[in-house]
């Protein structure tokens, strides 16, 4: 009967061993889990950031071009760059700018390229039309009547 008593604690033990680590695994995925959303707010709020100095810059730098500087320097940049959206900066366009950006690093790194591949194509696609335009008619829908798309 000892026997079957010291069995009965020990068993008694072990599950409340069991649950306390069990308590301790759940606590620390808890804090793993807050403190990845930490980071990830903290990488958000930087990619922001970097993004809005690189267009002010930009912008700081290429406003000086004229229509046609600003076109071919734009189809080219669109053509090597496209996928980070340097384009859409030197055109004014900062918004879709950053949202080639993001797409391109976050949801890139996400899909595991398919979506940077999908902003490459894209600009790609820009980068020729913006060079296949003339003067007139590139200064007219893109800088005159801000066309952020194609």
């Amino acid at each position: 009967m000892s026997d079957e008593k010291n069995l009965g604690d020990d068993l008694n033990d072990m599950l409340d061993d069991a649950k306390e680590g069990a308590k301790k695994a759940a606590h620390k995925a808890e804090d793993f889990a807050h403190e990845a959303k930490e980071k990830a707010s903290e990488f958000a709020h930087e990619a922001k950031e970097s993004a809005k100095e690189f267009s002010d810059s930009a912008k700081e730098t290429f406003n000086k071009a004229t229509g046609d500087n600003k076109k071919i320097l734009a189809g080219i940049l669109a053509i090597l760059l496209g996928a980070l959206g340097v384009h859409k900066f030197i055109l004014g366009y900062n918004k879709e700018g950053i949202i080639m950006l993001v797409i391109t690093l976050i949801l890139g790194v996400l899909t595991c390229g398919i979506a940077a591949s999908a902003m490459g194509v894209v600009s790609l696609i820009e980068g020729i039309i913006y060079l296949t335009k003339s003067d007139e008619e590139f200064y007219n829908t893109y800088q005159v009547g801000k066309r952020p798309w194609f």
